[in-house]
């Protein structure tokens, strides 16, 4: 039987954490807040969303949501970005990605202001982020991957780490900070061949094509820690990239969805 390795105990302490910071700006009379910009109803997006709001309800963090049509043009979205770029009363942004094809994703991250930006949209972070510029700020489900790791003490020294993913919001971003640890890291992809062999020999595995339930027995092996970051939905129950029930008997070590890396991100 495989350890789970839940995101709620990290997930408390991260809280625990924020909830004296918080208390201390609040003293100085600085009430933070943050605002969500989305386009589109996607239920990965709103459940994701849902889990953000109540954190910061938890925590005492006030928020805003601005809510765009899927379909919304370029002009519309630029001109509710540069709002909330020029709103004093709002500390921190987060634009819900993938964005819709029409949207040009490398304007509208310039465009972001890098001080408000807490999801590394902003190509100002990943510059940091590949230079090992402390003062960067992750993505957050990057983020969330390293400290569910540190919370359940492996030491990723030497290791051995294999991503499946190489956007810039996920893999790529984690690739870096694995080897900020000081980990060996191997980034696949959709034209990785013989994925199931690279995934096999890995001990650490990280999950993040956004397909539901991809990675059977197959890939895996009783050696392998797997990091699922995809948050699917199969028959309208939310699920993860790997088949967890197949899998869970023989890997090391597994996180579960929903309960793993979201809670954390």
């Amino acid at each position: 039987m495989s350890l789970t390795l839940y995101g709620k105990p990290v997930a408390e302490t991260i809280k625990e954490d924020l909830i004296q910071r918080v208390a201390a700006l609040k003293e100085k009379n600085i009430k933070p807040k943050l605002a969500i910009l989305r386009a589109g109803e996607e239920l990965d997006d709103t459940a994701y969303e849902n889990r953000i709001l109540k954190l910061c309800q938890d925590v005492g963090i006030d928020f805003q949501v601005k809510v765009m049509i899927r379909t919304v043009p370029q002009e519309l979205f630029e001109e509710q970005l540069i709002r909330l770029n020029n709103d004093p009363e709002i500390h921190g942004i987060l634009v819900f990605r993938p964005l819709p094809k029409q949207l040009d994703e490398e304007k509208l991250s310039n465009l972001i202001d890098p001080a408000k930006d807490i999801d590394s949209m902003n190509p100002e972070h990943l510059k940091k982020i590949f230079i090992g510029d402390a003062s960067r700020i992750a993505p957050c489900t990057p983020e969330a991957v390293i400290a569910i790791l540190k919370h359940y003490n492996y030491n990723l020294t030497g290791k051995n780490v294999v991503i499946v993913n190489r956007s810039l919001v996920l893999g790529k971003p984690l690739s870096m900070l694995f080897m900020e640890e000081n980990a060996t890291v191997t980034v696949c992809h959709s034209k990785t061949k013989d994925l199931a062999s690279i995934t096999k020999n890995a001990d650490i595995v990280v999950t993040g094509i956004g397909n539901a339930k991809f990675f059977g027995k197959e890939y895996f092996s009783d050696k392998n820690t797997v990091i699922d970051v995809g948050i699917n939905f199969d028959e309208d129950k939310m699920c993860g990239d790997v088949a967890f029930d197949d899998v869970e008997d023989i890997v090391e070590a597994i996180t579960p969805v929903p309960g793993g890396v979201g809670i954390v991100t």
